[in-house]
């Protein structure tokens, strides 16, 4: 595993004098918290992605806005690489530090600055939590609608670095499509404001760009979100079938009637059990898949909605259909879907999460497919993904404790993101690249591309300081990598004409 900065393939490492460094930052910045003991240090040596794991050289730990400037300004001087971290939930190891830098967590920027309810928008600092974010507009009648799994602990600054999604992402969009400012400092400590408070600026949509790069163009300060009314209604149907395929199908059949469910997920019969046993949602444990629809809106279409997307479900070999009796149980559905990650962790010593999209048409295909290599590598796969817009989280089982099975379940993690490619997806959907799937990227994009997503990063940070290592690799990389470029029908490997 690529588990650390890889000097042969990314650069040689900076030597950074540790000492000298923290002297340098005392003396510019006395009151900010620094932890450099190796025991304080170990605690921040990964995100949520627990396999890699690197202990930072220093941990800054900033109050204030003035704070960060200065540290990048220094660090920037010194030739110092600087990566930024939130509330490290993050699963691709996107905020993975780095041995000889200083890793620059923004966890105490937690206010939420201001809730316009007239204006519908909240400006908040980057460590706000993300479900924080509604509870607080929830007076108004207003919420923040992206909502992924994490949202209880993850903040708004990872949000807009990795682009974060959800269960009603589909119908109320990304992390992207819910933002209309945000300030960041570049790797000199410049401020800029991308976007603004109306709902379209001039210039090049720089906001747009900014999120999802993943720390690597700049450190968030502030954003401004949108804030949505409160749907008056939101029903929920869960559907039970006796195939993956049949459930795969489904989707498709709802999206082609012209409904948008606000959320449309599907979990297969392992991530099922494990959901049911953990949070005893109710779930048909005897299913092979299940898929769990929200329409949301006004009473009337969403009665006229619940029951054309009953028919549909039928229509599609649903053997079982229930429409939530109440809010407690629409929100006991929802419980055992946002559980199903830890849930699953009960039923393997370790699991890896996979992230992963495709066309909605090619579901039951790449589900096969997963199957099949699922037994070719020896090791059981859970799915559970938002259905609606072809994000799948396949979750990997495995034991790290015995030879081979951390390297077999990478591997695994690697063939299916290959496929998601080849049948024209992509190897994320909210997760982002991280060092995780550096590797992928080469799969597919070419050359020509990789190189252009260089002169990005370096028209914002020429000196390369933020988050390197991350997201972009480099050509020698992909060479030594094999630079698959995996276009849509050219496939990445021998077995997968049969999928």
């Amino acid at each position: 595993m690529n588990i650390l900065y890889d000097e042969r393939v990314d650069g040689p490492l900076p030597t950074v004098d540790q000492a000298a460094l923290l002297t340098a930052l005392r003396e510019a910045l006395p009151d900010l918290a620094l932890l450099h003991h190796q025991e304080d240090l170990k605690p921040y040596e990964c995100d949520g992605l627990s396999a890699y794991r690197t202990v930072p050289l220093l941990v800054a730990l900033p109050e204030r806005l003035e704070q960060v400037q200065t540290l990048l300004r220094l660090c920037h001087a010194r030739g110092v690489p600087v990566v930024a971290r939130g509330a490290g939930t993050g699963l691709s190891g996107g905020a993975l530090p780095l041995r000889q830098g200083v890793l620059l967590v923004m966890a105490r920027f937690n206010r939420i600055l201001e809730v316009n309810a007239q204006g519908r928008y909240a400006r908040v600092q980057p460590g706000v939590r993300n479900l924080a974010i509604s509870q607080a507009a929830a007076p108004h009648g207003l919420y923040y609608a992206p909502d992924p799994s994490s949202q209880i602990a993850c903040s708004i600054g990872g949000n807009v670095a990795e682009n974060a999604g959800g269960v009603h992402c589909l119908k109320y969009g990304l992390t992207v499509h819910n933002l209309l400012k945000v300030e960041v400092l570049s790797a000199e400590g410049e401020r800029l404001v991308l976007g603004g408070d109306a709902l379209d600026s001039p210039g090049f949509d720089l906001l747009a760009l900014f999120t999802g790069s993943e720390g690597m163009l700049g450190i968030v300060t502030e954003v401004t979100v949108k804030l949505l009314p409160r749907p008056q209604v939101a029903r929920v149907l869960l559907a039970s079938f006796a195939s993956v395929e049949e459930a795969g199908r489904a989707v498709a059949e709802i999206i082609g009637a012209g409904i948008i469910p606000a959320g449309l997920e599907m979990m297969d019969n392992l991530a099922i059990r494990a959901a049911e046993d953990f949070i005893h949602a109710g779930y048909p444990v005897d299913a092979a898949a299940i898929l769990l629809c929200e329409l949301d809106g006004v009473e009337a279409d969403v009665q006229e909605d619940c029951a054309q997307v009953e028919a549909l479900l039928r229509q599609a070999g649903a053997n079982q259909v229930r429409l939530a009796c109440d809010e407690a149980e629409r929100v006991r559905f929802w419980a055992g879907r946002k559980n199903a990650f830890p849930a699953v962790g009960r039923l393997s010593p370790d699991y890896y999460c996979m992230d992963g999209t495709i066309p909605r048409r090619e579901l039951p295909r790449v589900l096969k497919g997963i199957a099949e290599l699922s037994a070719q590598y020896g090791l059981r796969v859970a799915n559970v993904f938002h259905a609606g817009d072809g994000n799948m989280h396949p979750l990997i089982l495995f034991d790290a404790n015995l030879p081979g099975e951390l390297e077999r379940a990478e591997a695994l993690g690697g063939k299916i993101l290959e496929l998601c490619v080849a049948v024209g997806g992509s190897i994320t959907g909210e997760h982002g690249v991280g060092r995780e799937k550096i590797n992928q990227m080469c799969a597919q994009f070419n050359r020509d591309e990789i190189t252009l997503f260089h002169a990005v990063k370096a028209a914002f940070d020429p000196s390369g300081l933020l988050n390197p290592g991350k997201n972009i690799p480099t050509l020698q990389r992909c060479a030594e990598f094999g630079a698959l470029h995996v276009h849509h029908g050219q496939l990445p490997f021998p077995d997968l004409e049969r999928f």
